[in-house]
């Protein structure tokens, strides 16, 4: 696409969000957005970030934006119920459904409930917080959320607060004509407080291309200590761009992974900022893609302050035409000092006609630093698959081992037993 048709998809998309309207936003704040979504554009191949994307291809059909019905029903809805013991949080194409979710007799020190409930009820924690770390000039997608999202989640919790079971977010996407939905939440963990989070996103009863924007923004206090998987799931209608910005503060903790296994075209833009001393960021995702799959993983980790570390791995099993792309960043301020920052990406290839584009990054301006990155992409390793023939096991069987050994490196760090069993299960039928 040349730089005449991205100005024509651009206005094209511009002149359809105009029309719609957001009970979150004054007019002032969704004019600045407006604006940035304007200045930036959809991004093509011309872009550094988006240059293995096709985004703007995908973009260049029509596109309903706005609100689509929430029809969903609770059959419909439960094979993506993947915790049965949880706190479930329903969202469908962008909007918080209370009556799908379970928000009842909640643990003391969780509130959740809507954005919209949020920005009136707890106002000082919404205004301190939303849209204070997702900014709209540095990608257009969180500029065009920010712009006309009018529904999502707001999740506090409590300082001193200790939610042992899990808080389940279902994003379920759903359209009978070519449609972008936009959801977004606020999760705010305050000082002390302890809390799981899992995301996961679902296409259900769609028969046309839907691209879900979606931004998320963690803010986690001093002491804090969080768990957030992301899992993705979305159908051959499904295209995920999902934007996840985290802030840090002192001696708090924060572990993120990233399970991606369909969806015609996911992209990931995860962003943690380090804003004080003494802060652990541990950064995992695993990525299993066929067909024509594209998926899209691009991670910064921000190093502001002294004494802090962040380990990063990410892995992939990538077949048929599809491709996968990892590009991670770690910046390393002039200030950050004593900073221990690892990055590793591993790659198999499974077919001739797959694809892989791996950029891991250190930008350091500090002097007392130890960080490092690697990566690697390869073909099974043909001795291995002999040493477990020779011990009776099939070629299929042995490289199926040998995957499923791959992947549960990144597995391994998911500390809710029922969705790690889920997902390793869903791994296996994938090496079938």
């Amino acid at each position: 696409m040349n730089t005449i048709e991205k100005i024509l998809v651009t206005d094209k998309l511009l002149s359809s969000i105009r029309q719609v309207s957001s009970p979150i936003w004054g007019e002032i704040e969704r004019g600045l957005a407006l604006s940035a979504f304007a200045k930036q554009g959809i991004p093509n191949r011309k872009s550094e970030e988006y240059k293995y994307c096709k985004i703007d291809l995908i973009l260049k059909d029509e596109f309903a934006v706005g609100s689509l019905k929430n029809n969903i029903t609770k059959e419909q809805l439960s094979s993506a119920l993947i915790l049965k013991e949880a706190i479930t949080i329903v969202i469908v194409n962008g909007h918080f459904n209370e009556n799908l979710s379970t928000p009842t007799n909640l643990p003391k020190g969780l509130i959740i409930c809507s954005l919209e409930e949020a920005a009136e009820k707890y106002f000082t924690i919404f205004e301190n917080h939303y849209s204070k770390y997702a900014d709209i000039n540095t990608d257009p997608f969180t500029a065009l959320n920010t712009a006309i999202s009018n529904g999502g989640t707001f999740i506090h919790i409590d300082k001193n607060s200790m939610i042992k079971i899990p808080i389940h977010i279902v994003h379920v996407s759903t359209a009978n004509e070519n449609s972008i939905v936009n959801p977004r939440n606020l999760i705010v963990i305050e000082k002390s407080a302890q809390a799981k989070i899992v995301e996961s996103f679902v296409t259900i009863n769609s028969t046309a291309k839907i691209v879900n924007n979606a931004v998320t923004e963690i803010f986690v206090d001093e002491n804090a200590t969080v768990c957030h998987y992301k899992i993705q799931e979305e159908s051959e209608f499904g295209n995920l761009i999902s934007t996840t910005q985290v802030q840090q503060e002192k001696q708090s903790v924060f572990t993120t992974t990233t399970i991606t296994l369909s969806g015609a075209f996911v992209r990931n833009n995860l962003n943690i900022v380090l804003n004080n001393q003494h802060i652990e960021a541990n950064l995992n995702g695993l990525y299993l893609t066929k067909n024509n799959q594209v998926v899209d993983n691009h991670t910064l980790v921000d190093h502001r302050m002294p004494n802090c570390n962040s380990n990063e791995l990410y892995k992939g099993v990538v077949d048929g035409n599809s491709t996968a792309t990892f590009n991670g960043k770690i910046f390393v301020r002039k200030d950050a000092q004593k900073t221990n920052a690892f990055q590793s990406n591993k790659n198999i290839l499974l077919s001739d006609d797959s694809t892989v584009n791996t950029k891991p990054q250190l930008e350091i301006y500090a002097d007392d630093v130890k960080c490092s990155h690697g990566t690697s992409t390869g073909k099974l390793d043909e001795e291995k698959i002999f040493y477990l023939r020779a011990r009776g096991l099939s070629e299929t069987s042995a490289k199926k081992l040998l995957m499923f050994a791959f992947a549960s490196e990144v597995l391994n760090t998911i500390e809710i037993e029922p969705l790690r069993e889920y997902l390793e299960n869903k791994t296996m039928l994938r090496f079938q």
